[in-house]
């Protein structure tokens, strides 16, 4: 899963953008700005270089068989559409089986691995439930994604401010109504 980032390459090729749109790559405003953009791109996607289950590896035994909920994680990410970014906010929740939870702040990294590639949103949430089902191994994994598009706002259609709501459930949560509308619930408080 390990993917070096090659700056050198984005670079290039962000020169050679800036060429195609008429734009003078050697102008002062701009001439940095193919260094820039590949130390941009080495930040922002960084998750390519991660295999976010192994930020679930530590966990530690406390006997806590209800809901836990982290709310309003930022989540920041690039559509793979347009490569715009999209914005938001992550609930994440899960219902530990047999005492094995994890520091909550790992629920948060695992969301920023995630994210921090090409992504759509639609499949981020799946691959945060999904890596949180398959590596806690709890009686259930719940993940609520809403986030604004800027290929909506800033191009297409033009419509700033509008959510996009995603949510993955997996186990009790999908299984048994009223465990999925006390997790609602709680993100709506």
């Amino acid at each position: 899963m390990r993917h070096m980032i090659d700056t050198a390459k984005i670079e290039s090729a962000f020169r050679q953008i800036l060429e195609a749109i008429g734009e003078d790559p050697d102008r002062e405003g701009v001439a940095n700005t193919p260094r820039r953009v590949a130390r941009m791109y080495e930040e922002i996607f960084s998750g390519m270089q991660m295999d976010p289950r192994e930020l679930l590896d530590v966990s530690f035994t406390e006997y806590h068989d209800e809901l836990i909920l982290v709310k309003d994680i930022p989540v920041y990410s690039m559509c793979e559409h347009h490569f715009l970014p999209f914005y938001g906010w992550a609930h994440v929740a899960y219902i530990p089986k047999g005492g094995k939870v994890v520091g909550i702040s790992k629920l948060a990294r695992v969301v920023e691995a995630y994210a921090r590639r090409p992504q759509l949103q639609e499949r981020l949430t799946s691959q945060i439930a999904d890596c949180i089902f398959q590596t806690l191994k709890p009686n259930g994994a719940g993940v609520i994604i809403q986030a604004e598009h800027m290929c909506m706002t800033m191009r297409g259609v033009k419509k700033p401010g509008s959510m996009t709501v995603t949510s993955a459930v997996r186990g009790i949560f999908e299984t048994r109504a009223e465990t999925r509308a006390e997790l609602f619930a709680l993100i709506q408080k």
